[in-house]
């Protein structure tokens, strides 16, 4: 059965609130975000590539497609300087422009 997520501009990720504990319990899941997380970014620097992150607040699954323009030790920076927490990120992936 296929994990529902729904869709929310980027804009609206501000107004979200993020439960500090990570949704991911598998080290290797952990560390597979983490490359992914490393790649988005790179494409988000050679050009406006824009990936789906998928994750999860206090209340329901998401999904945004946004460009990566930073990744620090606790969040991921999209445009605007809007953030996500790493430990509330399940992935991220399908690359277009």
């Amino acid at each position: 059965m296929a994990t529902l997520y729904e869709s929310i501009e980027n804009e609206k990720i501000s107004s979200l609130v993020f439960p500090k504990s990570d949704v991911l319990s598998k080290n290797e899941a952990i560390l597979q975000r983490i490359s992914e997380l490393k790649l988005a970014l790179s494409f988000g620097n050679l050009d406006y590539f824009k990936i789906k992150i998928y994750f999860e607040d206090n209340l329901s699954k998401k999904v945004v497609e946004a460009k990566v323009c930073g990744v620090t030790n606790k969040r991921v920076i999209l445009t605007h300087g809007i953030g996500i927490p790493i430990n509330r990120i399940y992935r991220t992936f399908k690359f277009y422009n």
